[in-house]
């Protein structure tokens, strides 16, 4: 944990017990958030983002899910080895979520005022009046209209945009220094996307805290990250700056994301395959079984190890190893035989549209 990281998650695993096996859902992910800064996560559904973000305030649902190792630090603290009351006083008060259905974070039978002041009560020794005030404050500052009139609406009073925005509201109620915000537009159109993004980029510029963004949406990442962390499989395959990973992408995985985006022709490239059992996983590298540019050790033994490719750039690739880099080019386009030959696996197609 660097001196200006405000939370730091190492060799973070979980998993989930079924009746099929063990689902091995984050197994192994490392990265920092720094303080002000705004870190993305990124890979297609099922890649463990969701797992990740609520781990780090124990939000599993347990059972079946349960944080098996690794370490959660939170401006120096332990979360994990916390105690559930000791948990309590950070969660929603310094640390804060925002997920992906606005429609399920709100109470339909309590006004939303009278839910953002319980949600201020809960941490902060005020009045009724104090905290009511303090509602129409943040309905203010989250751009509701007359927010004066409206703090005593009901949640099916509000449009889906603006359920969302009284949804951020409620996450700033106790001013947290980190915003974990899941999938915070997915089910918004693309207009209202765009002023809850610039939403969340003015508010952190006016209160400085740090956000972690679970996203599929690359559009997302570029236009509000400062790092971005690949994940799939429930593992780290590349962590960068931004602007960095979007000019020098160094995993294959990362190049096939980037390769989703439509081209000028409206034309996406899927990627072929699935993403493997967190069941059953592959050994050796989760990503080879679709990668085109695989070849037999990266099936083989344990995960690659990262691999600096830059500065504060990394990336999980034998190609990086100084052992593979003759057998291994990343800088050759795959041909067409290979690339079929991952579009030919059985299950290609299935989840082969692009990360989601």
């Amino acid at each position: 944990m660097t001196d200006d990281s405000l939370l730091s998650i190492r060799d973070l695993r979980a998993q989930f017990h079924t009746d099929e096996g063990v689902v091995r859902a984050v197994d192994g992910v490392s990265f920092d958030v720094g303080r002000g800064e705004t870190v993305c996560l990124v890979g297609e559904s099922g890649s463990g983002k969701t797992v990740t973000a609520e781990s780090i305030t124990r939000l599993l649902a347990t059972p079946p899910g349960r944080i098996v190792g690794g370490e959660i630090r939170f401006d120096g603290t332990d979360v994990t080895s916390m105690a559930e009351d000791e948990l309590r006083t950070i969660r929603g008060s310094r640390i804060a979520h925002v997920f992906q259905n606005p429609q399920g974070s709100l109470n339909p039978v309590y006004s939303v005022g009278a839910q953002i002041g319980e949600a201020i009560r809960a941490h902060r020794r005020v009045s009724r009046r104090h905290a009511r005030a303090r509602a129409i404050d943040l309905l203010e500052s989250v751009g509701i209209p007359d927010p004066a009139a409206r703090v005593d609406d009901y949640p099916h009073e509000f449009s889906t945009g603006q359920k969302q925005r009284v949804a951020i509201a409620m996450a700033l109620a106790c001013d947290p220094d980190l915003l974990i915000a899941d999938e915070p537009t997915t089910a918004l159109d693309v207009t209202v996307q765009a002023d809850i993004l610039d939403l969340l980029a003015s508010l952190q510029a006016e209160r400085g805290m740090s956000i972690l963004l679970v996203t599929h949406d690359l559009g997302v990442v570029a236009r509000l990250a400062d790092r971005v962390v690949v994940l799939y499989a429930g593992t780290v395959l590349e962590r960068a700056d931004v602007v960095d990973l979007f000019e020098r992408p160094a995993h294959p995985y990362t190049r096939a994301l980037l390769e989703c985006l439509p081209g000028v022709d409206g034309e996406v490239e899927p990627i072929g395959g699935t993403l493997p059992s967190p069941i059953d996983p592959p050994d050796g590298c989760r990503f080879a079984p679709r990668c085109p540019h695989a070849i037999e050790e990266c099936h083989a033994g344990g995960r690659p190890p990262p691999s600096t490719v830059g500065d504060d750039h990394v990336a999980s690739c034998l190609g990086y190893h100084r052992e593979y880099r003759g057998a291994i080019d990343l800088e050759r386009h795959p041909t067409a035989e290979e690339t079929q030959r991952v579009s030919d696996r059985p299950d290609a197609g299935i989840d082969g549209g692009g990360p989601r």
